[in-house]
């Protein structure tokens, strides 16, 4: 038998569960993306915003999440909340402690491209009458987000890197799961079935990479 097919036989033999696991990570990962995206806007407002409370609300989220280990959080997430009476699918879980943690990068790079945005144009949209509200959402963010795509670029992908912890706390199905499934319930060798989760990981972050990249070129010409 050829030696690389004797190796890469706990991969091929599962090509339906890598796919699956494939699936629901992707979508793990989509929703956290969502949500990180939106969460993270919503605190960047506050860390700039001219309201006290709301400037410290903002730095405290930033300062408690993106001082506290992913792995940390996920406990949290996924056995502190049933705790309290919050109950749900781990998968859901998951999401939620993905969004959580990654909103806390989306905001200081948000925040770093709302610094960056000259100061003449809030000036000038508070001159024509706009609200802080106003000018936040129509002035600067919009300015803001172009600023800060390289940044966000680099969190995004990390984000699905952290997505892999997401198989150990309870979600089942995901890449990470599979690779425990094949390896501790199946008895395949840990080599070839970790490199094919690796390989799914890949096959996620490398494209979404190359899209983010693109994007992040057309953003800098219209800069």
């Amino acid at each position: 038998m050829d030696p690389f097919l004797d190796f890469a036989e706990p991969v091929l033999d599962n090509l339906d569960l890598y796919a699956t696991g494939l699936w629901t990570t992707l979508r793990i990962c989509l929703w956290s993306a969502f949500l990180a995206l939106s969460l993270g806007t919503v605190i960047a407002a506050c860390r700039v915003s001219p309201v006290p409370p709301l400037r410290r609300f903002g730095s405290g989220w930033v300062l408690v999440l993106r001082n506290t280990p992913l792995t940390v959080v996920f406990f949290f997430v996924a056995f502190g909340l049933p705790e309290i009476g919050v109950n749900g699918e781990y998968y859901w879980f998951a999401v939620a402690a993905l969004s959580l943690y990654t909103s806390s990068f989306v905001a200081e790079a948000l925040r770093s491209g709302v610094n960056a945005v000259p100061a003449g144009q809030a000036e000038a949209a508070r001159a024509i009458g706009l609200t802080f509200g106003q000018s936040l959402g129509q002035v600067i963010l919009p300015q803001a987000f172009r600023t800060s795509v390289p940044p966000l670029v680099n969190v995004l992908i990390a984000m699905v890197k952290n997505s892999a912890t997401a198989g150990f706390f309870g979600v089942a199905g995901d890449l990470s799961w599979v690779g425990d499934t094949l390896t501790s319930g199946r008895g395949y060798a840990v080599i070839p079935v970790l490199l094919g989760v690796v390989i799914g990981f890949w096959i996620l972050v490398l494209p979404a990479g190359a899209l983010l990249s693109v994007v992040e070129r057309k953003v800098a010409v219209v800069r």
